[in-house]
C-alpha cells in the first residue's frame, strides 16, 4: 500500500513502454516489506534537464533509474559522478541526496556480469565480440575488461565510436587485448548484443546469424521481448543463449542498494568480480 511515507522512484526513458524494471523492483519491494515504489516516467530529451531540476525538489524521491536514450546526457546534469559512470561516460541510476544533490553511477556492466555468473558463464579468458558502443555497451566493455577477458572486439555501426571505446578500455586496462572490428563472430566464444536492436519487431539482426556456431554463447541486453529475434536465431543454430532478463535480475539488487531503498546488495560487486565498490 502506498502511503505518505512511501519512498518514490522513477525510471526515465524515451520510450518507456518496453521497460521491465518496475515489475521486477516492485515485486522485490513487496516481497521484502520495503515501503517504496518505482513508476515509469516518459521523458523526451528536450525535457530531461527540467525533469532533473524538478527531481531536486521532490523530497520523497529516492532517485531515478535511467534508460535509453538518456544514459549519456544525465552525466553532465548531476552534481556528482561516481567512478564507473565517469569512466564509462554514462549512468543508469541517479540518487537524490537529502539536500537535493543528484549523484549518478552506472550498473549495466556489473549487472551484465552478475547475470552471466549467476548462470554459470564466466567471461574470464573468453574471446568476446561486443556489439554496440553506447552507454550500456561501454559499461559492459569496462566490466568485462576488468574481469580479464581473453580478447575483446567492439563492433558498432559507427566505426569511430567503436574505436574510441576500444581506446578508453585499453587505457583503463592495459593488459586487455581490445580492438574494434566488424560484426563477425568468427573466432569468438561469447557474442554480446549491447545495441537496442531487438526492441522492435522490425529491427534487423545485429549480425548475420549464419556466422554463428554451436560452440558460441550469445547474450542479449534487450529485456523486452525477453526472447528477441537474435536470441531465437542463435538458439536455432545450436548456440547457448543468455537473455537480457538475467542482467536485469542482477541489477535490481545493485540499483536498490545504490538508491537507498534496500541494503541486500552490499557485497554484490565483490561477488560479481566488479572493479568498483
Amino acid at each position: 500500500m502506498i502511503t505518505g511515507n512511501t519512498r518514490v522512484l522513477g525510471i526515465i526513458g524515451d520510450p518507456v513502454a518496453h521497460v521491465r524494471t518496475p515489475q521486477i523492483m516492485n515485486a522485490q519491494f513487496a516481497g521484502h516489506g520495503i515501503d517504496a515504489v518505482i513508476v515509469p516516467m516518459h521523458v523526451a530529451g528536450a525535457g530531461l534537464a527540467s525533469v532533473l531540476a524538478a527531481a531536486r525538489q521532490l523530497q520523497n524521491l529516492a532517485g531515478l533509474v535511467v534508460t535509453v536514450p538518456h544514459k549519456t546526457a544525465v552525466v553532465d546534469l548531476c552534481d556528482e559522478v561516481r567512478a564507473e559512470a565517469r569512466l564509462v561516460g554514462a549512468a543508469n541510476a541517479i540518487r537524490r541526496s537529502r539536500d537535493g544533490r543528484l549523484v549518478c553511477d552506472m550498473f549495466d556492466g556489473q549487472g551484465f556480469l552478475g547475470g552471466l555468473l549467476a548462470q554459470g558463464i564466466d567471461s574470464a579468458e573468453r574471446r568476446v565480440l561486443l556489439l554496440g558502443a553506447g552507454g550500456a555497451a561501454s559499461a559492459i566493455a569496462i566490466t568485462l575488461a576488468g574481469r580479464g577477458v581473453g580478447t575483446l572486439t567492439i563492433a558498432n555501426r559507427t566505426r569511430d565510436k567503436a574505436r574510441a571505446l576500444a581506446a578508453r578500455v585499453a587505457a583503463a586496462f592495459p593488459a586487455c587485448r581490445v580492438t574494434d572490428g566488424p560484426p563477425d563472430p568468427t573466432g569468438h566464444d561469447l557474442v554480446v548484443n549491447a545495441t537496442s536492436l531487438g526492441l522492435r519487431a522490425d529491427d534487423p539482426l545485429p549480425l548475420d546469424p549464419d556466422l554463428l556456431r554451436p560452440d558460441m554463447t550469445v547474450a542479449e541486453v534487450v529485456m523486452k521481448p525477453e526472447r528477441t529475434a537474435f536470441i531465437e536465431a542463435a538458439q536455432a543454430r545450436g548456440c547457448r543463449v543468455h537473455t537480457g532478463r538475467h542482467m536485469l535480475d542482477a541489477q535490481v539488487r545493485l540499483l536498490a542498494g545504490f538508491l537507498g531503498v534496500a541494503t541486500e546488495a552490499a557485497d554484490f560487486n565483490l561477488k560479481a568480480g566488479g572493479k568498483f565498490a
